[in-house]
């Protein structure tokens, strides 16, 4: 059987947790200990929704028909997050050359970096380490050559934590959205305050500027995106066309200007390649002009990229209605007689060229974060409500190895 998009159904493994799904995670919403006044109703409008249930939700894939013989051969793996349907995929190749898509619910999953042992989740108030327990050469359930499993989740509060960095020291850092800086993990509080742009003049809850991508150099935090300079509450709406800015986190100088939305800056191949959302570009900086170079169009609002020597995958979003209306991105879509797009594409950063793709329908709209994950051919991820977390058990010892007395 062939789907809509043309991807054989026989291409592609779903691998999910269906008693988690069933069992379902309680919306942190139902804890009405604290109860917050609900705003007064708009008239004419409709009544208020009730919260969704993201167990519920249903998402058809589909993907292009290389996407699993290019996995395979380059014996990569992504990881996707979708922080709207509080879903982690993780995207490999299996032994029957199917693509194998393996499925974990987060709440509010956002940022996501890993590597082949250690991948950090930021959710909706914790930042997730897991760790795989799998040794070389070694599978779980027959087919799974990674197993992640959550090993520590700490409580950092609902911060709209963004994009993740691990620095060389093994620290992680992360983009602070709600109070306008970078942090890291404190032992005592909600996190540690390393660095704010200039024109922020003091840590507040407040959203002021929308700083969101970090993109790491050496083993360090380096770049950041944000889509204004404002230093008042939310003003970063009023600014969406063409307020956006990186900066120089180590001189604190604004290294490109004038773009719309801009995410997921990354270092690579000895440029700043980054995502102008509102136009729905990928490109890099000029540093001498401090203007965006486009490389390509996307057909979809822009956020999450990662790049592995001259491939990149990019996330596309289809764009939310009043929020990120009026953008060009809406021009450029009418433009080319496209409709807008839910899910992957990676593409080749020498020509722009598309080489494959992956697409989200249903109940999904929205991708966050993407991390390929080299060296990685088919992962799975221990969930939250299965028999698997309490059951796989794994240790280290510094014992010496115990011999019977003649």
């Amino acid at each position: 059987m062939t789907n809509k998009k043309g991807s054989s159904q026989e291409e592609i493994q779903e691998v999910s947790d269906k008693s988690q799904m069933d069992k379902g995670l309680e919306p942190v919403t139902a804890d009405v200990s604290v109860p917050t006044p609900a705003p007064a109703p708009i008239p004419g409008a409709d009544a208020k929704k009730p919260p969704v249930d993201i167990t519920k939700l249903k998402v058809e894939k589909s993907c292009s028909r290389g996407l699993a013989g290019w996995l395979a051969s380059n014996r990569i793996s992504l990881a996707i997050t979708s922080y709207q349907t509080g879903r982690v995929y993780l995207v490999g190749s299996d032994k029957q050359g199917r693509v194998s898509f393996f499925e974990r619910i987060f709440e509010r999953a956002m940022g996501i970096v890993g590597n082949a042992q250690r991948m950090y989740l930021g959710g909706l108030y914790q930042l997730w380490r897991f760790e795989n327990v799998l040794r070389p050469n070694e599978v779980i359930h027959g087919q799974f050559d990674k197993c992640y499993v959550p090993r520590n989740a700490q409580t950092i509060g609902d911060l709209d934590i963004h994009e993740l960095g691990i620095c060389k020291n093994g620290k992680v850092v992360f983009v602070n959205t709600k109070y306008s800086c970078i942090s890291e993990l404190s032992q005592t509080h909600s996190f540690k305050a390393i660095w704010k742009p200039e024109f922020i003049s003091k840590l507040a809850p407040e959203d002021r500027c929308h700083l969101n991508g970090l993109a790491m150099v050496d083993g360090m935090p380096k770049y950041v995106t944000a889509v204004c300079k404002s230093d008042a509450v939310d003003g970063w709406r009023d600014r969406r066309q063409d307020g956006g800015v990186v900066i120089d986190m180590d001189t604190n100088e604004i290294v490109c200007e004038g773009l719309s939305m801009p995410h997921s800056p990354r270092w690579a191949n000895g440029k700043l390649w980054v995502l102008n959302a509102g136009t729905g570009e990928l490109g890099w900086v000029n540093f001498e002009t401090k203007k965006f170079v486009p490389l390509a169009f996307f057909p979809g609002f822009l956020r999450g990229l990662s790049i592995v020597g001259n491939i990149a995958a990019v996330g596309l979003s289809k764009p939310r209605n009043k929020r990120f209306e009026g953008l060009q991105l809406d021009e450029s879509l009418t433009k080319r007689d496209v409709e807008p797009w839910c899910g992957v594409q990676i593409v080749n950063l020498n020509n722009g060229d598309v080489l494959n793709w992956i697409r989200f329908e249903g109940d999904i709209t929205e991708i966050f974060d993407i991390s390929f994950l080299p060296q990685v051919r088919n992962p799975m991820m221990v969930g939250l409500r299965t028999p698997e977390i309490r059951d796989l058990i794994t240790f280290e010892t510094d014992m010496k190895t115990e011999t019977v007395a003649s």
